[in-house]
């Protein structure tokens, strides 16, 4: 029997390309830091290698450990980053809200799922630090309440499409794969739940396929296609 549903965050319930974001992003980012001595371009080289440290995290350590070891070691002699970059999450990334194609109210829709009695977590890649998650969350009128567990990178040990990431939320929430469906927009990170014998439904309004992996078998559709196929399984 369904008992949960776990949601993606970016390109599902936030409804963007991922590039128009990490355009609007990596631009806010990179003004913050210069007055630091961070020099852009090396900045966004930096960031993104630390992604790459927490998307490869064995789960020896936290995401945001793997992120800041990386990050700092590629700026040797240069003011800590991290205090400038927990105000930037909670300030100028807000500015990112420009790149949604629009700006839907996503409450009721996780309420429905609530009001019938399901628990909802949010399952979103836990590569930002939790206030950067809040911060995208309020562009579509959610918040922490409004779900049970909410992963970033000062809660995980893993990343997508890793499939202990899943195991780690399945874990800290105390239910099995088969009591679970998880709804996300990409193909290889929130589809490969289903190796562990979640069911997936794949958000296809920015669905995300780089390496053209067969999506066929899944079933797809809107969020409120999503909601609708959950509670029949529920019911």
């Amino acid at each position: 029997m369904i008992t949960t549903v776990l949601f993606d965050l970016d390109g599902t319930l936030l409804p963007f390309e991922q590039e128009d974001f990490i355009k609007v992003y990596f631009g806010e980012l990179c003004k913050r830091l210069a007055p630091l001595g961070y020099e852009p371009q090396h900045t966004v080289k930096s960031v993104w290698a630390g992604t790459k440290s927490m998307i490869l995290n064995d789960g020896s350590r936290l995401n945001s450990a793997a992120f800041w070891e990386t990050f700092n070691a590629m700026n040797p002699g240069l003011p800590d980053a991290r205090g400038e970059c927990d105000d930037f999450y909670t300030h100028e990334f807000d500015r990112a809200k420009s790149s949604l194609k629009y700006v839907p109210d996503r409450k009721p829709l996780i309420g429905r799922l609530k009001s019938a009695g399901l628990r909802v977590a949010l399952a979103t890649n836990p590569i930002f630090p939790l206030n950067g998650v809040i911060t995208r969350m309020a562009w579509v009128n959610l918040a922490p309440e409004d779900f049970e567990l909410v992963t970033h990178y000062d809660n995980s040990t893993f990343c997508k499409p890793n499939t202990r990431y899943y195991e780690e939320v399945l874990g800290k929430l105390g239910v099995k794969p088969e009591e679970c469906v998880m709804v996300g927009n990409s193909v290889s990170e929130d589809m490969a739940a289903e190796k562990l014998g979640v069911r997936v439904f794949l958000a296809d309004e920015f669905t995300e396929n780089p390496d053209n992996i067969d999506a066929s078998r899944y079933p797809k559709g809107s969020l409120e296609q999503a909601v609708d196929y959950i509670l029949g399984l529920y019911g």
